[in-house]
């Protein structure tokens, strides 16, 4: 299956050269590039997101193999739905489905459901693509769509499934959850939630996490993905986090009242 991009020209420019000179505003092709074993990455549109996004994706050593996790925004029949092949398509080319690492994930959990339909009218995993196509030329990559209602202990096993999986590949691969944070709130009242959030991913705590913004009502919308990356970073050996860079929708639009939150996070 060849999937058509979703969101470009509204999210990102559908022009090759318009989009590879937007990419080039967003990264810092002079940042030192550490070694990851995850990175958290945002993905609204590249006016606003995008520098949050370029920082982190510059801030590491990108291999050859990702694991890309989002959530749906949509909803979707599965509760954790996977592509295991074909390629998906933006205007700076076409990015590979890693079918091996995709069939040693599902070998171990019976969650995980093969589901293109899933992947077809999601944007969370797609806009992650042309910042890995900026600096990667060749990389394949694993989707995998989580469902919104897809409680904590199916997200441990989902880990737990992504480190097995990447452990028997033998091979580098650097996992990204895509996730903003607080959405239409006031810039005062996204920075003290996210921080809550943003401190329990710092920590490397999967529960705390997911508990923390379940119980403070935060509107981090792929805190699910973010919360099995976690246990998947952790099951590889994860020893701490970093926080890249944090900033709102206000610091594009000067509009303070009403932000979105977003926040880039490397994990090693």
């Amino acid at each position: 299956m060849k999937r058509k991009p979703l969101v470009s020209g509204s999210f990102y420019p559908g022009n090759k050269e318009d989009l590879i000179k937007m990419v080039e505003r967003m990264v810092d092709l002079e940042s030192k590039k550490e070694k990851a074993l995850c990175l958290v990455s945002p993905h609204a549109g590249f006016e606003y997101s995008g520098p949050i996004a370029g920082a982190v994706f510059s801030s590491a050593e990108l291999p050859e193999k990702f694991v890309i996790l989002g959530p749906s925004h949509k909803g979707i029949q599965s509760q954790i739905a996977i592509m295991k092949e074909g390629v998906w398509e933006t205007p700076l080319g076409h990015a590979q489905i890693e079918s091996r690492l995709a069939e040693l994930i599902m070998s171990h959990s019976q969650l995980i459901t093969e589901d293109e339909s899933a992947h077809t009218s999601e944007h969370s995993l797609e806009v992650q693509l042309p910042f890995i196509q900026f600096f990667k030329k060749d990389f394949s990559f694993v989707p995998i769509c989580i469902s919104y209602d897809t409680p904590f202990n199916d997200l441990e096993e989902l880990g737990k499934a992504i480190s097995q999986g990447i452990k028997e590949l033998k091979e580098e691969v650097l996992i990204v959850a895509s996730t903003d944070m607080s959405h239409y709130v006031s810039q005062e009242v996204a920075q003290k939630k996210d921080f809550l959030a943003i401190e329990r991913v710092l920590q490397l705590d999967a529960k705390g996490l997911y508990d923390t913004v379940q119980r403070e009502q935060i509107s981090m919308c792929g805190f699910q993905p973010t919360t099995s990356a976690i246990v998947a970073s952790k099951g590889l050996g994860a020893q701490n986090a970093t926080l890249i860079k944090y900033q709102t929708s206000g610091d594009t639009t000067g509009n303070y009242f009403e932000v979105v939150g977003y926040a880039g996070i490397r994990i090693s």
